[in-house]
């Protein structure tokens, strides 16, 4: 995270807590060059990008929580979050507590 942009790095941080407080005792590690989150398996990922922050739940995920992804573009596993729009952290913070609560593999 920290090789990002410095215009990046405070939507990377806000990701990044929101995650840890959902899944406090999660081991953070990176996994295919992203922050990823594993306790008893993969739970999710995220990366940025040029233009998004995108976030790796999986495809149930986003087929479960796609309702609540219509403003979003999304593809298979995948979620992208525009810059130039507000970050929905409690949505992102959703997301992730089903994904370890489901054991759904990110």
């Amino acid at each position: 995270m920290a090789e990002q942009s410095e215009h990046v790095q405070p939507f990377l941080n806000q990701v990044r807590e929101t995650i840890r407080s959902v899944l406090p005792d999660a081991q953070e590690k990176i996994s295919w060059r992203m922050p990823t989150y594993w306790k008893n398996h993969n739970i999710i990922h995220f990366a940025a990008f040029k233009n998004h922050i995108s976030l790796y739940p999986g495809k149930r995920a986003v087929k479960y929580f796609a309702d609540e992804l219509i403003d979003y573009k999304t593809n298979k596993g995948t979620i992208q979050f525009l810059y130039s729009k507000p970050i929905p952290l409690n949505l992102i913070a959703e997301i992730t507590r089903w994904c370890y609560e489901t054991g759904n593999q990110g």
